[in-house]
């Protein structure tokens, strides 16, 4: 009797052990880039969006407070990194190719490219990723956490940036910091 409690406890840890999804989240990518100098990071509550002049309608506060915190890791092309940018912007193709991120969205051509994807149902999205890459200035993973969130809200929060209620002064640092290093590059293809 014992020895079957023995086997059994050892088959029992042993399917756990193998059953285990061992890919990685993109969760724990962006964590484990958090120390990693060759990439940059900004995490912002979505409150330091606002602007003070910020004039939102009851609608725009509702959907803005769907979103609860933006990550964004982005790894600028410089010099002589083109193999780990290769490599790294394959992992974060790998992680994205999962099942549980849906794509809402492709566009691009071959030397640059957007694509946005989610977690949850198409009513209430919990995660909204946005991989955007370009071939001589690096890329970079955009995620917003929220709650219920909506395509179509998202879409009307857009139109928010544009009025100029929603600063993203925060995440502009970004852009210019990937376009320098494809200014710094010596490869050109």
């Amino acid at each position: 009797m014992t020895l079957a409690k023995y086997i059994l406890g050892i088959t029992l840890a042993s399917l756990a052990l193998f059953s285990c999804d061992n890919s990685e989240s993109l969760q724990q990518y962006l964590v484990d880039k958090q120390d990693d100098d060759k990439f940059l990071k900004v995490d912002l509550a979505t409150s330091l969006l606002q602007n003070e002049n910020s004039d939102f309608t009851r609608e725009e506060k509702d959907i803005l407070a769907t979103v609860k915190k933006i990550n964004v890791v982005a790894y600028p092309l410089k010099g002589d990194n083109k193999t780990d940018y290769q490599t790294e912007k394959d992992k974060v193709k790998s992680i994205l190719a999962e099942e549980k991120y849906k794509t809402l969205l492709k566009m691009g051509s071959n030397n640059r490219g957007a694509t946005l994807k989610y977690t949850g149902e198409e009513d209430a999205i919990d995660e909204l990723i946005v991989f955007a890459s370009d071939e001589e200035r690096g890329f970079a993973v955009f995620r917003l956490l929220g709650e219920k969130m909506r395509p179509d809200q998202m879409m009307k929060l857009m139109k928010s940036i544009d009025k100029g209620d929603i600063n993203i002064d925060q995440l502009s640092g970004i852009g210019d910091i990937l376009s320098m290093g494809a200014d710094s590059t010596a490869v050109k293809q």
